[in-house]
């Protein structure tokens, strides 16, 4: 199964007036994650991993402890990685269903505490890396970061939000303001509604 670059499910503008500008999305969407399509695609041709859907190639090619992913990996994890970030967001300005709320309370304590939690997680992911709430194998919430690529499908985990914190995500709006653009993400572009369906 080849790569698709999936539309953005809004316009480029859709979310300008909460953060992130028609510029940021048009370099992160049209040409940062068509470059991890494009590249995935050249490097899985002729390979056993040509025709494996995406999260099969992610869980795959992973390489637990090492101090570099391969290629094939780093592509096909961003592609993944990317498209449920766009998903992740939208211009509703949705309100965070109950079933959602109750389980961050249960996890966490409070909404708050959860939004302190994934905030620090991204702002000190050092370098390039990813910000995530994640549904653990044993059910519970918890608030990971990773490095790069990596995602929760390495680790058996289901990835409820994630928080693209590699600079090409916010340097056009916010600078090197990460923890800024972090409150932005959580305050106004989260699709709540999203998230909480995918609680499952």
């Amino acid at each position: 199964m080849s790569f698709t670059l999936p539309d953005l499910p809004y316009a480029h503008d859709a979310l300008a007036s909460l953060g992130m500008s028609k510029e940021t999305l048009e370099f992160h969407h049209d040409i940062h994650h068509k470059a991890y399509v494009d590249n995935g695609n050249k490097l899985i041709a002729g390979t056993e991993w040509e025709g494996k859907s995406v999260e099969e190639i992610v869980k795959g090619t992973y390489q637990s402890g090492a101090v570099a992913q391969n290629g094939i990996f780093n592509n096909a994890s961003q592609h993944w990685n990317h498209t449920q970030f766009w998903e992740m967001m939208g211009p509703g300005g949705n309100a965070m269903p109950g079933s959602l709320e109750k389980a961050i309370v249960d996890s966490f304590g409070s909404v708050d505490k959860f939004k302190e939690d994934f905030s620090a997680a991204g702002a000190g992911q050092f370098g390039s890396g990813w910000a995530w709430l994640v549904k653990d194998t044993d059910g519970g919430l918890k608030v990971t970061k990773t490095e790069n690529g990596v995602n929760p499908l390495c680790f058996g985990q289901t990835a409820l939000l994630g928080c693209d914190v590699w600079e090409h995500s916010y340097y056009i709006d916010f600078r090197n303001k990460r923890p800024a653009y972090l409150t932005n993400f959580l305050d106004k572009l989260v699709n709540w509604e999203n998230v909480a369906a995918r609680l499952g």
